[in-house]
């Protein structure tokens, strides 16, 4: 009998501690970040591989993707627009943002939604004189269960002098946090988690990773440069992170995030 009850009391403890835990699905955000060298596939058989580059993004389901160097009509990507054609590859919503003119076209930042946009904004990133120009790349999105989020994806400066990226993450906690908007955070940010960058970031920003995962280079990974983060951190619960096994679309591994935004 002792033993009976034991057990009945451990089921009605795991069944109150799942019941805690449970997942709203309306409020689940599939989000991957991947930066797609440019649509210039680097191991593959075949140079702009799109096909390739949408079957790795719809692998992961993802509601939200943020893209870096993304190519818009430049000579090198033969004047293709990489995000509306990846976006009919994976039947989601595109959107290009400038980050500055290059090659015939443009360069910048790419974002595909699942569902449509209620908002976008290009923010243009501080960058002193002959320094690439950055951009952020804001989308405001309605999940399934009615809420607006808010999208950001960036690409952070990749000189080895930390000065602009430093300036750059300021700039981005000056922009994203004069509110309390439930927010994520992709990109590639070309710092490590220990630099003073990513402080500066972490000061507004929790990353989705327990783990410093490496993602960079795609073959043998050896630095995490890619990342998920999320603000407030009261209004999201993080249920899955992964870094994608792929190591031949481009010299980065695709980072996938899993958040549910918690009720108010």
């Amino acid at each position: 009998m002792k033993r009976y009850i034991l057990g009945f009391l451990c089921t009605i403890l795991f069944s109150a501690a799942y019941a805690q835990t449970s997942v709203d699905s309306s409020r689940v955000v599939r989000v991957l970040t991947f930066n797609i060298y440019h649509g210039e596939t680097v191991a593959a058989s075949k140079q702009f591989d799109l096909d390739l580059l949408a079957k790795i993004i719809s692998d992961t389901k993802p509601d939200l993707v943020a893209l870096q160097e993304v190519d818009f009509k430049t000579n090198r990507v033969l004047k293709m627009d990489l995000v509306t054609e990846l976006g009919w590859r994976t039947k989601m919503v595109g959107i290009f943002g400038k980050a500055m003119p290059f090659d015939g076209g443009e360069y910048g930042e790419g974002v595909l939604s699942k569902g449509s946009f209620v908002s976008t904004k290009n923010h243009a990133l501080n960058a002193r004189e002959n320094k690439e120009p950055r951009a952020a790349l804001e989308v405001n999105v309605q999940i399934k269960s009615g809420d607006t989020i808010r999208f950001v994806g960036t690409h952070l400066d990749h000189t080895n002098d930390e000065t602009d990226r430093i300036n750059q993450a300021n700039q981005i906690n000056a922009i994203f946090t004069k509110d309390e908007v439930p927010t994520i955070l992709a990109g590639d940010l070309n710092a490590t988690p220990e630099t003073e960058t990513m402080q500066i970031l972490y000061k507004a920003w929790t990353p989705s990773f327990s783990e410093n995962t490496p993602t960079y280079p795609a073959v043998n990974p050896k630095i995490k440069i890619d990342y998920i983060l999320y603000r407030p951190a009261n209004r999201w619960r993080v249920i899955e992170t992964k870094v994608i096994e792929e190591d031949i679309a481009s010299d980065h591994r695709p980072v996938l995030s899993v958040l549910e935004l918690i009720e108010e």
